[in-house]
C-alpha cells in the first residue's frame, strides 16, 4: 500500500517509516536478512547452508512512469521493468536485479552473476535458452559460473525439466504482492529491497510454523 496509508494504520508518520526503509536499504539490511534466513532454512531442511547450483531466469513488470528505468519488452508487449533472479532449489533467491524491460536477457544476468560470484557461489547456473551465447558464458566463465541453458519447453508448453523450474514458482510468489506486480518504485535499489522483503515474509512464516509444530509436539 502506499507509505501514506501505513503510516495512518501505523500511527507511525509515513515519512519517518520511508526513512527508515531507506537507511535499511542503504545499510544492506534486507539483502542480509533473507541470505540468513535462506541458511537456516537449508539447514532444517537437512541440507548445507550454500547450493551447489542455482536457476537463473527474468520477469518482466508493468511499471509506473515514475519508475528510474522503462522500456518495452517486445517479446511480451510489456512497458516496464525486469526483474533477474537466481534462485536455488528451495525457491529462495540468492542475487536480484532490475533493469528496463528492453534489456536483452544476457545482458541483464550479468550483474545476478557478479553478485552470486560475491557471495563465493563457484558452481552451474541453469537457465532457459534465452541465456544461450558465447559472450554470457565468457562472462560466467571469468566468475567461476558455468551457464547451462536448457530448454524448458516445447511448442509453446512449459516442461519442467530438472529443477530449473523451481524459479516459475519463486516468480509466481512474488506476483502475489501487490507492490511487485505494477512498480511504483523509484529506484532500483528500492524495487530490489521489496523483493527481499517478500521472501523475508515467505521465510518468516515457514520458520514460525516449524516452531509452532515443535512447540505442540
Amino acid at each position: 500500500m502506499q507509505w501514506r496509508a501505513i503510516g495512518q494504520l501505523s500511527g507511525i508518520p509515513f515519512g519517518t517509516l520511508y526513512t527508515l526503509f531507506a537507511r535499511w536499504t542503504r545499510l544492506g539490511l534486507w539483502r542480509r536478512l533473507p541470505d540468513r534466513l535462506r541458511r537456516t532454512w537449508r539447514l532444517v531442511c537437512g541440507d548445507t547452508e550454500e547450493p551447489s547450483t542455482v536457476v537463473i531466469d527474468s520477469r518482466t513488470c508493468r511499471s509506473a512512469p515514475s519508475y528510474f528505468a522503462r522500456g518495452v519488452d517486445g517479446g511480451k508487449k510489456i512497458r516496464g521493468e525486469k526483474i533477474s533472479i537466481a534462485v536455488e532449489k528451495y525457491k529462495i533467491p540468492l542475487a536480484i536485479d532490475a533493469t528496463s524491460a528492453n534489456m536483452q536477457d544476457t545482458k541483464g544476468i550479468v550483474p545476478v552473476l557478479r553478485q552470486l560470484a560475491g557471495l563465493g557461489f563457484h558452481g552451474p547456473a541453469i537457465g532457459d535458452l534465452g541465456y544461450r551465447g558465447e559472450r554470457l558464458a565468457k562472462a560466467g566463465a571469468a566468475l567461476g559460473i558455468s551457464i547451462q541453458p536448457i530448454a524448458r519447453g516445447r511448442d509453446g508448453v512449459f516442461i519442467p525439466t530438472e529443477i530449473a523450474w523451481v524459479v516459475e514458482r519463486s516468480f509466481s510468489w512474488i506476483s502475489r504482492y501487490r507492490r511487485l506486480n505494477t512498480i511504483v518504485e523509484r529506484t532500483k535499489e528500492h524495487l530490489v529491497a521489496f523483493v527481499q522483503i517478500a521472501f523475508i515474509s515467505i521465510l518468516s512464516r515457514r520458520l514460525r510454523r516449524i516452531d509452532t509444530q515443535a512447540a505442540s509436539a
